[in-house]
C-alpha cells in the first residue's frame, strides 16, 4: 500500500483584525507572504509570522503585530 501525500492548503490570518488572506504563491515562504501583503496591510511591517496551525485541513499561519499592546 502506497502512503499517498498531499501538502495543506495555506491560510494567512491577520490577527489584530481577523482578515483572512489567500495565499499568493505556494512557493513563497510566509515571511515573504507577509511582505507580499504588506503593501495594503500596513501593519504587518511590524508583525510575526506564527505557525503553522492545522485547522480544517490547512495550515494556519497568524501574522501578530505587537505595535499598540501593553506587556
Amino acid at each position: 500500500m502506497a502512503l499517498d501525500v498531499k501538502e495543506l492548503p495555506r491560510e494567512f490570518i491577520i490577527e489584530k483584525t481577523k482578515a483572512k488572506l489567500q495565499d499568493p504563491n505556494p512557493a513563497m515562504s510566509p515571511e515573504q507572504v507577509m511582505d507580499f501583503y504588506s503593501s495594503s496591510h500596513p501593519e504587518l511591517t511590524t508583525a510575526t509570522v506564527h505557525g503553522p496551525k492545522i485547522e480544517d485541513d490547512k495550515a494556519v499561519y497568524r501574522f501578530k503585530t505587537t505595535i499598540g499592546t501593553k506587556g
